[in-house]
């Protein structure tokens, strides 16, 4: 079963190491949705589904917060669970960000265990049976 995914990053470097690092890690993507912004992917959303995104916080037009809060407050959205790509480390950040619907936060930089890990936990998988296999051991991005 591959999974429908969104990356919103206004970097489209980011986005495609991103891409590449979620490819290498073995986790089973059917389809990528790209966003350079939080109201980009929101109008993606209004006509795409998707079981997962992963999202930047600082980005023009709409940042990571506000499109965070914009995903709370529409019950369609409501339920996709939001991973944030950051280099943030502040608890009190990450605590307000998880109020705001985070359901999990990945460091940058990050190795691709690291992705396909988190995104098992924010799909609330029971294991990675199934995901592929993990050739990204030794990459960092």
């Amino acid at each position: 079963m591959g999974f429908r995914l969104m990356i919103v990053d206004d970097s489209s470097s980011m986005r495609s190491i991103v891409k590449r690092t979620v490819e290498m890690s073995g986790f089973d993507v059917e389809q990528f949705f790209e966003a350079d912004n939080g109201k980009t992917a929101l109008e993606i959303l209004d006509n795409e589904w998707v079981d997962v995104i992963l999202s930047d916080l600082n980005m023009p037009v709409m940042d990571g917060e506000a499109f965070l809060a914009a995903l709370k407050e529409n019950p369609m959205f409501s339920e996709i669970p939001v991973v944030v790509v950051t280099t943030e480390g502040r608890n009190e950040k990450l605590q307000q960000l998880r109020n705001l619907g985070a359901a999990a936060f990945v460091k940058k930089p990050f190795k691709p265990e690291v992705i396909r890990d988190t995104l098992v936990r924010a799909l609330g998988l029971d294991s990675l049976d199934g995901l592929g296999e993990d050739d990204g051991d030794d990459m960092d991005f």
